[in-house]
């Protein structure tokens, strides 16, 4: 039986009569990339805030882990890593700094050895006593990234982790995205817009429309189940055009 790393029931969000989420029901097996999609405002990063507990929901339930995001919030950010859209940094501190930092807020024992495995895996070492203030986009996500894992979480979300990255950007936190999960055998949650990438780097996907989950499976099955579309793109409009009808 395979053990399951998120999952959801009715899981609903509301911001006053605007309903953001409806009735979310989702699972995730441990050990997936799986990539939600949709378009702007469907939904995607409320439950992102959802799942990490950064807000809680209007009705239904969640686990991480076998734990509750409500009732047992505290395990489920002890097993989680986040890395945002917009990775917050202290820039006038080095990398090393931050590290340092963050690290000491989340428990992390032998803290200064961490940080250099964390850095040797991501092949990021040699910048530890540069500022912040400094770094590449691409730069800094690598550096949200080994903040995110410096707690050694099992599952890793990821929200629109592509954006505002160059080609050669987004062709190395490919990379890594694909270590975090063969190499240490994170699930990793991932929203984003590029739907080239998600053939390249999902083992499944979600599709939310306008608040609602209308579409779930892995990437292989999609796209053997819609043999006339010429690409994940395509299936997507589809898909969406669908729910519209």
């Amino acid at each position: 039986m395979t053990a399951t790393a998120i999952s959801t029931t009715a899981l609903t969000k509301r911001y006053g009569p605007h309903q953001a989420l409806r009735e979310l029901n989702l699972t995730v097996p441990t050990g997936e990339i799986f990539g939600l999609l949709g378009h702007n405002g469907a939904g995607k990063t409320t439950i992102v805030n959802l799942l990490t507990t950064l807000m809680e929901p209007s009705s239904g339930t969640a686990e991480i882990n076998g734990h509750d995001i409500t009732t047992a919030a505290t395990a489920v950010r002890r097993s989680i890593g986040y890395l945002p859209e917009n990775v917050q940094f202290y820039d006038n501190l080095t990398l090393a700094e931050n590290l340092i930092f963050f690290a000491r807020l989340s428990g992390v024992r032998s803290v200064g050895s961490r940080i250099s495995e964390v850095l040797d895996f991501l092949d990021f070492s040699g910048h530890e006593n540069q500022r912040m203030g400094t770094f590449s986009k691409g730069m800094r996500q690598r550096a949200g990234i080994a903040q995110a894992i410096l707690h050694e979480p099992s599952v890793l979300f990821l929200d629109e982790p592509t954006s505002g990255l160059d080609p050669q950007g987004v062709a190395k936190l490919r990379e890594t995205i694909i270590s975090l999960n063969t190499k240490l055998g994170m699930t990793i949650f991932m929203n984003t817009h590029l739907l080239a990438e998600v053939t390249k780097t999902c083992t499944s996907i979600g599709i939310l429309s306008s608040g609602t989950l209308i579409y779930q499976d892995s990437v292989d099955a999609t796209l053997k189940s819609f043999p006339d579309q010429e690409s994940l793109e395509d299936i997507y409009l589809h898909i969406e055009a669908g729910q519209r009808a």
